[in-house]
Parts: structure tokens; sequence; C-alpha cells
């Protein structure tokens, strides 16, 4: 009784009992489970930190491999193009909100004027290209004296082995770059950080403080410091679509040539004629040909799949498309397959990511050169008046519209939008790309020469199209 009263407690005080131990169940989660069947599919994966994970050497391989697929690939090169054309089109356009309209389109005719001059549009596809096949690229700011404008700012690409070194604050903030003054691979100098190479290559360049550079990438995790190229995911496909390119074309070769074996069917015990392992023989055209005794030609037969080779080739573009958001009709340059609404769809989520890249190359790229230039610009006197030269400069960036692949269905319904006032003018015509005041102040100048001259325009009412969801359309 005493052993039973300590175990379960009782009148005297005894100690109370211990709980019954619960059994703990522990979520199991199959993608983190090690099994010999997985253990080589995640056999790369790893815990470096964005920093570890892109070291020199890394950088400088997926660099060079993803330049020479762009150079060498058809397709890769198209993409490529593409991308940056249809991101930064014609260029982008300077538009300021002072209330001052006179002196605001003064100080955008001059930076029209100095953009053109320095071929900012070309520099910032080359921005984008560069960044696609390279991981980033810099633009150094920099004083031209060269240049015929007032205004003597320029910018100068730099690729990304002519910055071996970059400095940051305790917030990740760059401080300084380093510039060599040539590429290394002009001089064969090697461009790695480590304390010693950066003793030798101290002769070979200089310090830039950061305020006169700026760098252009796309961080894909927090804290990383240095750039990729975005086809990178598609590296590897890239290749796969020349190898099988060229194994179907030497397939084809070969069952279009005369190839052939000689074989016997006479059992080993039987006699045929001796002929030489290996030998080869010249079948002439139009002739016949005698085989040896007991021996017979067969000619080889090159099989290749030609039923799924476009079939191959468009899921591999597919597949190298999305990691750039591309629909794959505009990465394959064929829309025979789509559809009215199909390609619209497509293209909608295309148009997003644009929209994105565009406002991130403004922010990145072209708010720092403006800041730049409109410093240089209140220094002259007849362009910014006193009173404005302390002012913030507001302003937004117009870009290409993009095309519809209907205008008369766009059209009639831009006229439902603004007629139910769902929209404004500036709205819609910022969808093209264009200023809302230049373009009304022109639709003005029209008019009062059309009566000036006694003209009469004939305005015919829109015709309302019925949509209708067709897909033969």
């Amino acid at each position: 009784m005493g052993l039973l009263s300590r175990i379960f407690g009782g009148e005297n005080g005894g100690a109370p009992a211990r709980a019954p131990r619960r059994a703990v169940v522990r979520a199991k989660y199959d993608a983190a489970a090690k099994t010999p069947a997985n253990a080589k599919h995640w056999a790369g994966a790893d815990g470096y930190s964005p920093v570890a994970a892109l070291p020199d050497a890394v950088r400088k391989t997926l660099r060079e491999r993803c330049r020479y697929e762009v150079a060498n690939n058809s397709y890769a090169k198209g993409i490529v193009l593409t991308l940056a054309n249809d991101l930064v089109g014609t260029g982008a356009r300077l538009q300021l909100s002072l209330d001052e309209r006179e002196v605001s389109s003064r100080i955008e005719a001059a930076w029209s004027a100095w953009a053109n001059e320095v071929r900012l549009a070309d520099k910032m596809r080359l921005l984008r290209t560069g960044r696609a096949e390279s991981g980033e690229v810099f633009a150094v700011l920099a004083k031209n004296d060269a240049m015929r404008g007032p205004i003597k700012l320029d910018l100068r690409l730099v690729e990304s082995e002519q910055v071996p070194s970059i400095e940051y604050d305790d917030f990740g903030n760059p401080k300084r770059y380093f510039l060599l003054k040539e590429h290394p691979g002009n001089t064969g100098q090697s461009a790695s950080t480590g304390a010693a190479a950066m003793a030798a290559l101290e002769s070979h360049g200089r310090w830039i403080d950061a305020a006169s550079v700026i760098h252009y990438y796309r961080a894909e995790r927090p804290g990383q410091l240095r750039g990729i190229p975005d086809v990178v995911p598609a590296l590897y496909l890239f290749g796969q679509l020349r190898r099988y390119t060229m194994a179907v074309i030497e397939c084809a070769e070969t069952a279009a040539n005369y190839a052939g074996v000689l074989y016997t069917d006479s059992p080993a015990n039987e006699t045929a004629d001796d002929v030489e392992p290996m030998d080869t023989i010249e079948v002439e055209r139009n002739s016949f040909l005698t085989m040896p005794a007991g021996w017979k030609m067969g000619q080889l037969k090159a099989e290749q799949p030609t039923t799924t080779y476009e079939m191959f080739k468009n899921e591999i573009l597919n597949e190298v498309a999305r990691c750039l958001n591309m629909p794959f009709n505009v990465a394959a340059g064929n829309s025979s397959k789509y559809n009215y609404a199909s390609g619209r769809l497509d293209h909608q989520v295309y148009h997003k990511s644009l929209r994105i890249e565009q406002q991130i190359m403004a922010d990145t790229v072209l708010d720092r050169v403006f800041s730049a230039w409109i410093a240089e610009a209140i220094l002259i006197s007849d362009l910014v008046p006193a009173p404005l030269r302390s002012a913030s400069f507001e302003h937004d960036w117009m870009w290409d519209g993009q095309e519809h692949v209907d205008p008369l269905k766009e059209a009639n319904a831009q006229a439902k939008r603004l007629e139910n006032g769902t929209t404004t003018l500036a709205s819609e015509y910022a969808k093209q790309g264009k200023d809302w005041e230049t373009e009304l102040r022109q639709r003005a100048r029209e008019l009062a020469l059309i009566e000036e001259l006694g003209l009469s325009m004939h305005e015919a009412d829109a015709a309302t199209v019925k949509d209708e969801d067709n897909d033969d359309e």
C-alpha cells in the first residue's frame, strides 16, 4: 500500500502522480526528406549567402557562357533584342509638372535635344541587353567636352569586368566603385577582388564616388550586391535547343546520302568470299553493283523524330521565355497557332511585366540622370528662371504605347470610357506614350488652320462594333 500511495498519492501528502507522456507528432515534408531517390536531384542545394553564392569566378563563368549563347543562338539573340526594344522603345520622354507650362516645354525640349545627342535611348537599350546577358551594367556620369550643346554631361557604359570592387556602408549602400581604365579582356589583367589582386590593380584604375555611378542589375535575394544574367535559368535549355537542331540536321544529311553495310545470311560453317573488314566501296550514279559471293548490301536508315521536332522546339522555347515573363509567340516570332483571345491574354502579363521594368529603369537610371542633368541646366540662365532653380522639378516619364491588335475595338472602348467619365485624356494619351497637352495644342492648331483655309472636315459617326468572341477572328 505504501508503494501504491507513493505512486498515486493519497491522504498522507504523497508526491503527485507523474502525468503520462504524450506522443509528439511532427509534420513531415516530402521535399525535405533525404532519400537515395532524391539525393542526386538536390545535390546542388546549398546554404550560401547571396554574396557567397556569387563569387567572381561564378559570375565570370555565367557571363561568358550567356554571352556566347546569345552570340551564337538565333533565338537567344532575338529574345534579348526584343526584350530591350519592347521595354525602351524609342526612349522615355520627360514630362514636367511645373505650373509655368512655357518653362516646362522649354526644359523638356532641352532635355530631348541632349538625350538625342548622347543617344540616351540606344544606351538604355544596351543597358537592358547587357543585364540580360551579363547580369549587370554600370553607367558612369562624366563630363564630355566634345558635346555640341551647352550641357556637357554624358553617360559612359561599363561592363561588369571593369568594376572589380565596390565599397558599401553599414546599410548596404555603395560608397565608391573601383573602375579599371581598360577592360580586363584588353589587357589580360585579372579582375579578381582579393586584397593582393586589388593592390596590383591600383595602378590600372581609380576609385569613383557612388554619386557618379549607376549600377543597373536585378537583385533576386535580400543583400545581393552583384547581378547575374537574366537568361541563366534558360542557359542549359538554349544549349539543348542547338544540340537537338544539329542532331536532326545530321540525321537528315545521313538519310540523304548513300550509306550501306555489307552483310551475309550464310551460316558460319558455309563458305563466302572473303571481304576486307571496314573497307569502303565507291558507288557510281546510274549503275548496278555486284557483291561478293554470299554477301548482300543494305542501306543504313537514319531514324530521326521528324514529327516531334517542332513540338520539342516549341516546348523548349516556351520554357526559355518563361523566366523572362515573355509569351511564347513573342519569343518564337510566330503567332500562327494563336487566336485573338489567347494572344491578348498572354500579352497582358507580358505588358504588365514591361511596365514594372520601366518603373525600375526610371527609378534606377533615368531619375539619376535627370538629377545630374538639371543640376547643370540651372546654371544656364536662359533655360531655367531664377525663381524655379530651387524647385523640385516633379516629373513623369512617358514611354512608347503598346499597339492594339484591333485598333477599331480599342478606339470604340476608348470613346466609351471618355463618355462615361471612367478615364481622362491624359490617361488615354499616356497609354500611347504621348503628352496630352502637346497633342491638344497640336489639335487646336490643326482646327484653326482648317478654318483659316476654309476647308471642311467630315467626321463620320463612329460605328458601334459588337465585340463577338470568335476565336477565328
